[in-house]
């Protein structure tokens, strides 16, 4: 534990400009900066010491648990004994699902995709086969599963794996038409091979193609099933080498299944055929059908459909089999969705589906393929869901899906993170959401109930809240690392649906997705939600358990100014800030006005959406308060919203964009302040400038004045504008439009063409140009003007305190720094907005409501807020905004606020406690505001009282008010950005958390900026990551790993060593149920009696050893930890246990083979001793 005393620190120091809040020191690194100390002057110091008590210690990065539905699958396995369900995707990854809480993620190192995957049944392993020809054994009977041994082929490319019941022996068909058998705990090739040319006849003359399908018979272990794409299917019996029977069509298979009894098998086929196979006759088909076929005339073939691309036969004991298959519809029904079809008896029934089918498997009462299957359910694998079909009940009901599959029902723009919430949201979050839920789902449990899970010792309440491109607003259950959806809210409903033709205005802006959520703010104490949209609106909501009819108010804001020129100052005729009226002509709760120009129709003051302006019903739950649009101006669209903060203590919103700032009044529904972004700076501006909008002059003009205007912000000091280091939005001269310029800057990443950078987001999605938008870009000389949200900047103010401060902010280039910024376009963007009880002047002796705005060019500005004292007069008395002339600078666009008291607590925003607006049963008299404020301790000692902390993409300071003195700085990047800084409470204590572009995540205390931990976590490959990722509480993050799932992860050592205990086991310790009698006729006559032997027929002993060159073992990184965690399982055992055994009598018979051949040379040795004997018995010594 480190103390720190800033009195100590800063004693002796010389002084700093407060205004400039200089850098520090530099970094040439990738990954975080140097943090160092810099005084601002001995006035006013913090008279308290900080103890902080985070050390690195606290930290480390760690995966835990992946939501959603797995992005691109390929491959569906079930264990019918263990109930477990796992889905392969393209990317390697593996899913494997239980009971709710039971969801691991697992990933192929190699990334290649997963064809086919097939469970041990009951024996906590799984097989996996990559398309990159190699098969992998995972161990799942440890709660991480680990790869224990893979076989890499090198000769031949793996087509169709399979596994029977209750054997360690693995066929494994190829691409050559080839059949190779596996050991499955050695994982080791038999030299038992099915050659292709042996399987068929020696008078067929061309190949049979790649194998499609492999099993063996229900009948007789003892003979396997091959069937080739070529519609040849072979019937090989396994012990005498040679095919017992061959079967031939002449279209092409797609897969097989048997008949329970093991004489008959169904194949589907290429031209929607199933075709019936008897065994004892196998010259043609005992049944032909297509099943959507159109019925033709008898001796004509009905017509070809689309391809059967998997058939399932299962029977019942007590009912017709069912016959369950995908694809196989007419060609003359294109517009058909894809569709599952079963058929029980005479009945089909043709369920379609959302997406395409990528495949389904029949759920079984039994493991054993020799008896009645008896059907329960289908699981259906699509391209983007997952769903379960009940087939006991007639109408074929789906399960009710108690995984998290719908999160990419609409495509994810945003997300938000909260944990440690208050208790109480999401049990009255969810008892609103229940009764919006669907209905007709089957009335029985979730048939995947594999699998244990426990809650485990972290159970904090924590909310995650998505934003889709269809305007709606998800509210997710994420405590114990789980996801269950508890409330949705669609916020296009409170606009008007859009007419055919109707929306071409907004098209201009977006091409589509004109609800999309842009950025979210939610305040859990007071249930105050709000949200921005991608048409350039924002909507404030309200929680109420009631419900009500009820008009929505609107108002529409006018934010577009360009400077007009430089004139005299004349203080006495200019005000100092714009009147408000002449900003908002078109300021009204409905309707909009048009301009007619000289060229026709110009879109002025018309918004891009049109809210209802009827009454409408809003049901219990978050209620529409208040809608503000941005408009048109003089043909311009709004331009996208950048930031968005709303404080429910102060009844106050505010946001920006690229052009300004808007401050409203949601209490009294009225503009406060609507100004833009140069027009902030006007306190401190000795010259007054007038503000215009339509824009007549020439870009250039308003660079000009922003240069000269910018002088005089600090007249006292030498200035310097330069090319921004951070700026990703430069354009050319030439006249190309701003859609299809790429970003230029040397520190740009780029992503897919686009550019990574936060300051860097275009306003528009990129529509293509038409021939007006030619006319008027020539218009404007050559020079597009800005047409949307676009939050980078090409300029930035550097402004020099020391001479080390000028050599470390300067950014040298091969031209002048102040000609190529005068010849770019450039507009400063608000990034980041924060309310909070502070000083809003230096050297101020109290605190008061106050609005910190940063800006794409590293400015923070002050704002101040005159809020009435009263209750009563809250609701009629204005609301008095006013810019206090205070700014701070960093390098880069500002991210994020914070602050902290003299103690080093971190300080909450003001917030008023939630009542519910509509509550009928409270007195209106007795009704009166409860608003909670942290306001710095108050003390009669004159110094410092507060901590600020900000963030850039470039580096963080900590500034000490009133005094404004910048305490430490901390330039985290150089050479990247940051794309998400938060600051968090972990282990009761405040830190700042950072997300680099270049994949770093870093962690720093506070208020010092000590670097807690710096790990290289994720290269920013998409921009889907940057858009979402988020920090929240407790060591908690997540992110949007795919279009279709969340991935979350923790930055606390602590969560890290309780992980294991929070996941889910997906092993349980089951017994394997018994196989049916079979009786004593039915086992005399139903098939072979005698059991088959495989290690016998597939050993070494036997079979010998196969070729090293066809395939190469290689040992899983979780071998060693795989063998560890079977120790204590029964597998395990038996598995050494059988091991041993057959060590041991291999030796023994070896033992048995040397005994033998002694005892046979000691025969031979006695017989020509005994010959050798008689033939000179009679012989005397001198015959010799």
């Amino acid at each position: 534990m480190k103390k720190f005393n800033f009195r100590k620190v800063l004693d002796g120091l010389t002084a700093s400009s407060p205004g400039s809040g200089g850098s520090g020191g530099s970094n040439s690194g990738g990954g975080a900066g140097s943090g160092s100390v810099h005084p601002g002057g001995t006035a006013g110091l913090l008279r308290e010491e900080i103890q902080e008590t985070l050390t690195s210690e606290y930290f480390q990065i760690c995966k835990t648990v992946r939501h959603g539905f797995p992005y691109q699958p390929t491959a569906l396995a079930f264990d019918p004994v263990q109930k477990i369900l796992a889905i392969g995707t393209r990317t390697g990854a593996i899913r494997i699902l239980g009971r709710p809480g039971v969801d691991c993620y697992c990933q192929h190192e190699s990334g290649a995709a997963v064809l086919q995957l097939q469970f041990l049944i009951n024996e906590g392993a799984l097989v996996s086969a990559n398309s990159d020809d190699t098969l992998h054994l995972w161990n799942l009977r440890q709660k991480r599963p680990a790869i224990l041994h893979s076989l890499k082929f090198n000769r031949e490319r793996i087509t169709y794996c399979h596994l029977p019941f209750q054997s360690k022996w693995l066929y494994v068909g190829t691409e050559r038409g080839n059949t190779h058998i596996v050991n499955i705990e050695s994982f080791i090739l038999s030299g038992y091979v099915i050659m292709w040319n042996k399987a068929i006849e020696l008078s067929t003359k061309t190949h049979p193609g790649p194998v499609v399908h492999l099993s063996d018979s229900p009948r007789d272990e003892g003979k396997l099933l091959i069937g080739y794409e070529n519609g040849t299917v072979v019937f090989w019996d396994l012990k005498s080498k040679r095919a017992e029977l061959r079967v031939y069509y002449d279209e092409a298979i797609h897969s097989i299944d048997w008949h329970h009894e093991g004489r008959q098998f169904m194949c589907s086929h290429s031209d929607g055929s199933l075709t019936l196979w008897n065994l004892k006759s196998p010259g043609r088909p005992f049944q032909t059908t297509i099943p959507h076929g159109k019925s033709q005339r008898e001796g004509r073939k009905s017509e070809s459909c689309k391809p059967i691309l998997k058939v399932e036969y299962k029977t019942c004991r007590n009912s017709e089999p069912f016959i369950i298959f995908s694809g196989g519809l007419s060609y003359d029904k294109a517009c058909r969705r894809p569709s599952l079809t079963i058929m029980h008896g005479k009945a089909i029934t043709v369920l379609e589906m959302d997406h395409p089918i990528v495949e389904f498997l029949t759920l079984c009462e039994t493991p054993y393929p020799n008896e009645f299957q008896e059907p329960y359910a289908v699981v259906v694998l699509l391209e983007k869901d997952l769903i379960v079909v009940d087939l006991t009940q007639s109408n074929f009901p789906i399960f009710e899906n108690p995984y998290p599959m719908d999160i990419h029902e609409s495509p994810v723009t945003c997300t938000a993170y909260f944990a440690d919430c208050p208790p109480d949201l999401i049990l009255i979050l969810y008892s609103i959401g229940v009764k919006h839920k669907k209905q007709g789902y089957s009335n029985k449990e979730w048939p995947v109930s594999g699998g244990a899970w426990n809650l485990g010792t972290q159970t904090y309440p924590e909310i995650i809240i998505t934003g889709h491109a269809d305007g709606s607003v998800k509210f997710w259950d994420a405590s114990a690392i789980t996801l269950q959806m508890l409330y949705k809210l669609k916020t296009s409903k409170v606009f008007e649906k859009q007419k055919i033709g109707e929306g071409k205005q907004t098209c201009e802006i977006v091409e589509e997705d004109p609800y999309a959520v842009q950025m979210i703010y939610w305040c859990p104490e007071s249930r105050v939600f709000c949200v921005s949209g991608v048409s350039a609106y924002v909507i404030i909501y309200k929680f109420s358990r009631h419900e009500i009819t009820t008009e929505i108010v609107s108002l529409e804001v006018r934010l577009q100014y360009d400077v007009e020129d430089i004139i005299t100052p004349e203080p006495e005729t200019s005000p100092p800030f714009p009147d408000l009226s002449s900003q908002l002509p078109s300021r009204s709760l409905s309707g909009s006005t048009n301009t007619v120009a000289s060229e026709g129709i110009t879109k002025d003051s018309i918004p891009c959406l049109n809210v209802k302006s009827r009454p409408v019903r809003m049901p219990p739950g978050y209620q529409a308060e208040l809608v503000i649009q941005l408009v048109w101006v003089d043909g311009e669209p709004p331009q996208q919203i950048t930031s968005l903060s709303v404080n429910s203590a102060y009844g106050i919103i505010a946001f920006g964009n690229c052009n300004g700032l808007v401050v409203v009044d949601f209490i009294q529904k009225t503009v406060l302040l609507s100004m833009g972004t140069i027009d902030l700076y006007r306190s401190s501006d000795l010259y007054q400038r007038q503000t215009r909008s339509p824009r007549k002059n020439k870009q250039f003009i308003a660079d000009n004045f922003c240069m000269r205007g910018l002088s005089n912000f600090y007249p006292d000091l030498t200035k310097r504008i330069r090319t921004s280091y951070q700026s990703l939005t430069e354009l050319n001269d030439s006249p190309v439009p701003l859609e299809l310029e790429r970003c230029k800057s040397p520190t740009a990443d780029h992503v897919n063409g686009h550019c990574t950078s936060p300051t860097s987001q275009s306003c528009g999605s990129g529509k293509r140009l038409s021939s007006a938008d030619v006319t008027k870009i020539n218009r404007w000389g050559g020079r597009p003007p800005f047409r949307k949200a676009q939050s980078a900047a090409c300029m930035e103010i550097s402004l020099p305190v020391t001479t080390e401060e000028n050599r470390e902010n300067s950014y040298n280039r091969s031209r002048s720094s102040s000609i190529s910024s005068i010849d770019k376009d450039s507009k400063e963007a608000i990034t980041a907005l924060y309310f909070m009880e502070s000083f809003a002047r230096k050297n101020d002796s109290t605190v008061a409501p106050c609005l910190f705005v940063g800006t794409s060019l590293g400015m923070v500005l002050i704002i101040s807020l005159n809020l009435p004292s009263t209750d009563e007069q809250r609701f009629t008395e204005p609301v008095m905004v006013l810019p206090t002339g205070t700014f701070l600078s960093l390098k880069g666009a500002v991210l994020t606020f914070s602050c902290m008291d003299r103690t080093g607590g971190l300080m909450q925003s003001p917030y008023e406690v939630w009542r519910d607006p509509n509550n009928i049963d409270e007195n209106e008299k007795s009704w009166r505001r409860k608003l909670v404020i942290n306001s710095p301790s108050s003390s009669q000692e004159m110094g410092d009282q507060q901590y600020t902390i900000i963030c850039s993409e470039k580096q963080a300071k900590v500034f000490s008010l009133p005094s404004q003195t910048c305490l430490y700085v901390h330039n985290i990047t150089e050479t990247s950005f940051i794309l998400q800084a938060n600051v968090v409470v972990m282990c009761n204590s405040a830190c700042l958390a950072c997300f680099c572009a270049n994949g770093h995540i870093m962690i720093m205390s506070l208020p010092s900026l000590r670097p807690m931990l710096d790990v290289n976590y994720l290269p920013l490959t998409d921009m889907r990551i940057a858009r979402t990722f988020c920090f929240t509480n407790e060591g908690q993050a997540l992110y949007l790993v795919s279009p279709t799932e969340i991935q979350r992860l923790t930055y606390s050592q602590e969560m890290c060593d309780n992980l294991q205990d929070m996941l889910g086991d997906l092993f349980t310790p089951i017994e394997t149920p018994e196989a049916q009698n079979r009786g004593f006729l039915k086992g005399l006559f139903g098939g072979s009696g005698q059991t088959f032997d495989r290690e016998e027929l597939f050993g070494e002993a036997t079979a010998g050893k196969a070729s090293r060159s066809l395939a190469q073992h290689i040992p899983g990184p979780g071998s060693i930890e795989g063998m560890k965690g079977a120790a204590g399982g029964v597998m395990g055992e038996l598995t050494r246990a059988r091991i041993a055994l057959d060590e041991r009598g291999q030796r023994l018979g070896e033992l048995e083979e040397k005994t033998a051949g002694m005892m046979t040379s000691a025969e031979a040795f006695s017989k020509h001793a005994h010959e050798l004997m008689l033939k000179y018995k009679d012989k005397k010594w001198y015959q010799f």
